[in-house]
């Protein structure tokens, strides 16, 4: 019996030496226009789409292959007899595979199109036919992918047909990429028409594609990969280095938004394990540099070292004095990009872009997906809060910093800031008290006249008397415990001066 197949693609990569494979094997080729043209120019004999509906191309191409005659011969049962009986009756040709890809969505929107180059790029009959494919795999081939042309081509040639398990993978593929391409659609136009995204919505279609396929997880038993929108650029570029890690991405996921929170600062972040170890403001870069490591040398190695200005060749030879995983900035100056690389070829040099394409935040759970909105936390304002004690608006800076080093932070979480640098770091702590004690064990006598930030309330006085011990001048804490009051008044009795800013900025 004549073996039949239908092509209409858009990107025609490899199709002519597909098509040409079928026709020597004595396939018949039936074409849609544009593809049809192509296989002609390049010798093949084409039956076109409209030999088979009786319908040229309607609606300036809009309608080309959305009919019974097509579709019936794609979704017809060959083991079914009511099937058979209706596509001889109504002389219907059997189609045993469809060979298709879609209008280039992504790519329009990506290239700045506008909403009504968008509508024309959004495939209806090409989805169609991939998917009546895919349902009736026991029977048709779906193809959609230029890559698998010349595997299709061997199990034809070697078995007489494409084997049942490769046609049931081809059908899976085929309905991750229609459901993608929606997806995708649906993100396109949602940006397109001005929609803001529902902060939660009842049923939600992310559009991801794999960018990266990584040597292992968190651990090497687990398998990894990075996913992208596949609108949207990725944040940052790899410029040196080993390939990243997948923990070398969570720490950079971190490092990057230190960086947006401190974009107005020439500053220094060295993260490890997703929280600061360290974190400076300085005139320079080097000088940033230096306020974070001295925070804890310790943990500083090898960790994810940001910065939110240019890396200059001083700073990058004081970063290749110690061992770091990754160093990420907005830029390098070719010396020290040079330097880096040939000093330290092990270690990543990542290019940080600005961008930030989401504004939400996916975390798996056992058996689930939480989503939340993934804003940075407003920045506290004097006229926005509350002061209690002596008000200390010569340290706003410092209480800025140290807001921001504790809102980093994993809860519970206490930074000690001193002239613009942590001088002592309390992260991931069960018991805010205990989170402030070894916060101020770090600094030692740097704790003296430092200012202490909270990314919560503190439920008791007991986290104010251990800062009071230490020297601490000034704390900034959101507030909200029902023991507000006993807390304010052991700050004014221990003479901390200490600003309420509203905010909880935990990080579970």
């Amino acid at each position: 019996m004549l073996k039949r197949a239908l092509i209409s693609v858009f990107d025609k990569r490899g199709i002519s030496e597909l098509a040409k494979g079928l026709e020597d094997l004595g396939w018949e080729i039936v074409s849609s226009s544009g593809t049809a043209s192509h296989l002609k120019k390049n010798g093949l004999n084409v039956r076109e789409v409209e030999d088979l509906t009786g319908y040229p191309h309607m609606l300036g191409g809009r309608v080309k292959t959305l009919h019974p005659s097509v579709f019936g011969g794609i979704l017809a049962r060959r083991h079914f007899e009511l099937d058979l009986a209706d596509v001889e009756k109504f002389g219907i040709p059997l189609i045993d595979m469809v060979v298709c890809n879609l209008y280039p969505f992504e790519e329009t929107f990506r290239g700045g199109a506008g909403l009504d180059d968008l509508l024309e790029n959004i495939d209806i009959g090409g989805v169609t036919l991939i998917r009546a494919a895919a349902k009736n795999f026991r029977h048709v081939i779906p193809v959609t992918d230029p890559e698998d042309y010349e595997r299709i081509l061997e199990e034809i040639r070697s078995e007489g047909n494409v084997t049942l398990p490769f046609r049931e993978s081809l059908a899976l593929k085929s309905f991750m990429k229609t459901a993608t391409y929606d997806a995708v659609i649906h993100e396109g136009l949602s940006r397109a028409c001005g929609y803001e995204a529902e902060k939660t919505p009842f049923r939600s279609a992310i559009p991801l594609a794999r960018t990266m396929e990584l040597r292992y997880g968190e651990n090497p038993h687990q398998s990894a990969s990075l996913y992208n929108n596949p609108l949207d650029d990725s944040p940052w570029t790899l410029l040196s280095g080993k390939p990243l890690s997948y923990n070398n991405i969570l720490d950079m996921d971190c490092a990057m938004r230190s960086m947006a929170l401190f974009q107005s600062d020439c500053a220094c972040i060295i993260i490890k394990h997703t929280t600061p170890c360290g974190l400076a403001r300085s005139e320079t870069t080097a000088g940033a540099y230096e306020g974070a490591f001295e925070c804890d040398p310790v943990s500083a190695f090898g960790g994810v070292i940001a910065f939110t200005r240019t890396v200059d060749t001083e700073t990058a030879r004081k970063v290749a004095e110690h061992f770091a995983e990754v160093v990420v900035a907005p830029s390098f100056e070719e010396e020290a990009s040079s330097f880096l690389a040939s000093e330290k070829p092990n270690m990543r040099t990542v290019l940080w872009k600005g961008t930030r394409n989401s504004a939400s935040a996916i975390h798996g759970t056992w058996g689930g997906l939480l989503i939340q909105e993934d804003t940075l936390p407003p920045i506290p304002r004097q006229d926005a809060g509350d002061w209690v004690g002596k008000p200390r608006p010569d340290l706003w800076d410092d209480i800025i910093v140290a807001w921001k080093a504790a809102a980093l932070g994993k809860s519970n979480s206490i930074s000690l800031v001193h002239d613009g640098a942590t001088v002592g770091l309390g992260r991931g702590f069960t018991s805010r008290v205990d989170a402030v004690d070894w916060a101020c064990h770090k600094a030692g006598k740097r704790a003296s006249g430092s200012v202490m930030g909270s990314d919560a309330f503190f439920p008791f006085p007991d986290s104010i008397e251990t800062a009071a011990k230490a020297g601490v001048a000034a704390i900034i804490q959101p507030g909200g415990s029902i023991r507000d009051e006993e807390v304010a008044n052991a700050a004014v009795r221990l003479g901390i001066s200490m600003f309420t800013s509203g905010w909880r900025t935990f990080r579970h």
